[in-house]
């Protein structure tokens, strides 16, 4: 028997009846083709939120995804959204029991932002439509996000929309933010540019720092945990907290919310520098 050829409509219904369908997506059949094996183990990349329950979420909100025809770009940019209006509840200037109200708001639409940033992919792989293009969208929604909630954690500390301290803050927290995950695309960026793979031979080994007292210092840094206060999901938790402390104190000004943003911006230089140096002394560049 010859061949269907791409005429034929034999071979037409085949590769229709072979691409993945829409409107006959089960729970199922994107846990199995949208969230690969390995994927909660991704080293740095998969959210302990994620592992812990948004996994288990964002197959639901991709069945739904689909149907509504959305595509994987599109969900990404509504993440970026998502994260951009966190920042702005955030820092919307009520005072008394408002300030909590979008603090809780802003948690909220991180919390979407973290499914959104489950789902896009797992709609992506669904469809077999990974692209380039996609990690871009998703690097620079991450971008966006956690840049826009320092930024309006800073407003919060001041107290309203003027121009301060706590602002001045809240943009150089931003900034380390963003210098961190430039410094990490960047060591890919150099390995690119060098004609290197993107990912360095020796697995873990590669990340670890050459010298001793330098990889003590990363491990015991990491074991504290204290650079995950920059992240979006655990800093719009802490928003909430700084926040109700301050309504149950009943002060005239933010206090526990200014504390939370010097925290943040000291957390922030310092991780900047200790990863740029932590980069610099392992395998990574090599």
């Amino acid at each position: 028997m010859s061949r269907p050829t791409e005429t034929d409509p034999i071979g037409q219904r085949a590769a229709a009846d072979d691409r993945p369908s829409r409107k006959h997506a089960r729970i199922a059949d994107i846990r199995r083709h949208g969230q690969p094996p390995g994927l909660k183990d991704r080293r740095n990349e998969e959210h302990w939120a994620g592992r812990l329950y948004m996994r288990s979420l964002s197959p639901y909100a991709a069945w739904v995804s689909l149907r509504l025809g959305f595509s994987p770009n599109q969900l990404t940019y509504l993440m970026m959204l998502s994260g951009i209006a966190a920042g702005v509840a955030v820092s919307l200037p009520f005072g008394g029991t408002g300030h909590l109200w979008t603090a809780l708001g802003g948690a909220v639409l991180i919390q979407i932002y973290l499914l959104l940033d489950c789902v896009d992919g797992e709609v992506a792989r669904y469809l077999r439509q990974t692209s380039v293009a996609g990690v871009f969208l998703d690097r620079i929604g991450h971008y966006l996000s956690e840049v826009s909630l320092l930024i309006g954690l800073g407003f919060a500390a001041q107290g309203g929309w003027t121009t301060g301290g706590y602002v001045e803050l809240g943009m150089i927290a931003a900034l380390g933010a963003a210098l961190i995950k430039a410094e990490t695309d960047n060591v890919v960026v150099a390995r690119a540019k060098s004609g290197l793979p993107a990912d360095p031979s020796g697995g873990d080994r590669a990340l670890r720092p050459r010298s001793t007292r330098i990889a003590l210092a990363r491990q015991a840094a990491s074991m504290l945990r204290f650079h995950r206060i920059i992240g979006a999901v655990e800093l719009s938790l802490l928003i909430v907290v700084a926040a109700a402390i301050d309504v149950v104190a009943g002060a005239e000004t933010p206090v526990a919310t200014r504390v939370l943003a010097v925290a943040v911006a000291a957390v922030a230089l310092l991780q900047t520098l200790l990863h740029l140096v932590s980069i610099l002394a392992s395998r990574r560049l090599k």
